[in-house]
């Protein structure tokens, strides 16, 4: 699984590096553009998300018809103009579009339907958990790296880097990655039906969810170099110190998180976890008196932050029928970035007209209703899957698995001529499935 899921998750890395590079500079950059301000600098910082938001399920109904591979490289062509046009912006409003265009590089939710496409349900939460854990190290990287880089060399520069790293995700593209296996729906079978993926209680919990994480993650880029500079003395050379606590920090808290949540199916509990750090932090942030509070602030926001990472697509993949994981997908990334870009704009409102203490409140406010909602989630791990090899049943009788109570959905894998039943092990079994159709 590692062999053949690593170059797709490299290329979703990559892509992810590029976007949080420029995050912890971003903010005191753009505050210096001709034409700016707080506000024009957080819609700047979220823009990218506003057509990613947009851009989302058109690209992964787009990914379920026409193919995985071609519409993560009509993104990554995409996302390659917008960086370049990032970089050689002089002015807040062609900063801005640039990071528009690069938000319409729609490719996150294809990405993870193709590896959810190359892997099997009972192991899809450890490939989850894997392409989490590379876009969690993206993220530390660029947090380092980008303060470093953009505070040494200049912001426009991580730009430049950006539209390189995106040429390279192309050619590993179509060097590295393996076609995805053709998969063939049973008969009946809906097409991708946005009202039933919206209809789905848990499903949308977990969109709600991705939408809150990412709103706060933006926030906290935000506000964070801001305050750094404006409230405690720092120069962007130093960013590095806050950011390389908070870095270390929240990949030790990762690997934790991951194991209880896929191995020890504990991932409701490691989300909430995750909320309540988030509520404590930002009311650390708030209150802060001196630089060394803030940072304490800062780095249980990271270890939050990262108990996350590893868990939201693989919880998202697992509510998702396979004939409309890509549309499912989309829609949860939609939420995600519909998240960040009202946590750009929110953060420059505030920022503007009130302070750090009235964001901590609503921010406090917001986790306690959160914390409710993941308290309903059901638990996915009652569902299973058999594999049945097409030369030991009856192809004949597979439409007979439409009347079984328990059965979710089925559907044929052409490449490896396989039959997958997934079933709720609660009202069903799989003796009872294979003899339906023996």
């Amino acid at each position: 699984m590692f062999k053949t899921l690593m170059p797709l998750n490299l290329i979703i890395s990559l892509r992810f590096l590029g976007l949080f590079i420029v995050l912890p500079v971003l903010s005191v950059y753009a505050l210096h553009l001709e034409g700016s301000s707080e506000l024009l600098v957080g819609i700047t910082i979220g823009g990218y998300a506003a057509t990613q938001m947009l851009l989302q399920i058109p690209f992964g109904i787009m990914s379920d018809k026409l193919g995985r591979k071609i519409t993560i490289f009509i993104g990554l062509v995409i996302f390659l103009i917008g960086s370049l046009i990032c970089g050689f912006s002089e002015h807040i409003y062609m900063l801005m579009f640039g990071r528009f265009l690069q938000g319409a590089a729609a490719i996150g939710a294809v990405g993870t339907a193709m590896i959810s496409d190359m892997v099997k349900e009972e192991v899809r939460g450890h490939a989850m958990a894997l392409m989490g854990g590379t876009i969690a190290a993206s993220f530390a990287i660029s947090m380092m790296a980008g303060s470093l880089i953009g505070g040494y060399y200049g912001v426009d520069k991580l730009f430049f880097i950006t539209a390189a790293l995106s040429v390279f995700s192309m050619i590993v593209l179509y060097t590295k990655v393996p076609n995805p296996p053709k998969i063939v729906h049973h008969y009946g079978a809906d097409e991708t039906d946005l009202k039933e993926i919206l209809k789905d209680k848990d499903l949308m919990k977990m969109n709600i969810t991705n939408l809150l994480q990412k709103g706060m993650m933006t926030l906290a880029f935000m506000v964070i170099p801001i305050l750094m500079l404006q409230e405690f003395g720092f120069v962007k050379k130093e960013l590095w110190m806050v950011y390389l606590p908070a870095m270390v920090c929240g990949v030790l808290a990762m690997g934790p998180s991951a194991i209880m949540g896929e191995k020890k199916h504990k991932a409701k509990e490691m989300l909430m976890i995750g909320i309540a750090l988030f509520a404590i932090s930002y009311v650390m942030m708030g209150y802060a008196k001196s630089a060394s509070w803030f940072i304490v602030g800062v780095v249980i926001f990271f270890i939050g932050f990262n108990m996350h990472e590893p868990l939201m697509q693989s919880m998202a993949s697992k509510y998702a029928k396979v004939h409309q994981k890509g549309a499912a997908l989309g829609v949860f990334n939609t939420f995600g970035y519909a998240g960040t870009f009202i946590g750009g704009v929110f953060g420059g409102f505030f920022l503007e007209h009130f302070g750090i203490m009235e964001i901590a409140w609503v921010i406090f406010i917001a986790c306690i209703f959160w914390l409710v909602l993941i308290a309903t989630l059901k638990n996915p791990s009652i569902n299973k899957n058999i594999y049945l090899p097409f030369d030991t049943i009856d192809l004949t009788r597979m439409m007979h698995l439409n009347h079984v109570k328990g059965v979710i959905e089925w559907y044929r894998n052409e490449s490896e001529r396989l039959l997958i039943v997934k079933y709720d092990s609660k009202e069903t079994d799989a003796e009872t499935i294979k003899a339906v159709i023996s």
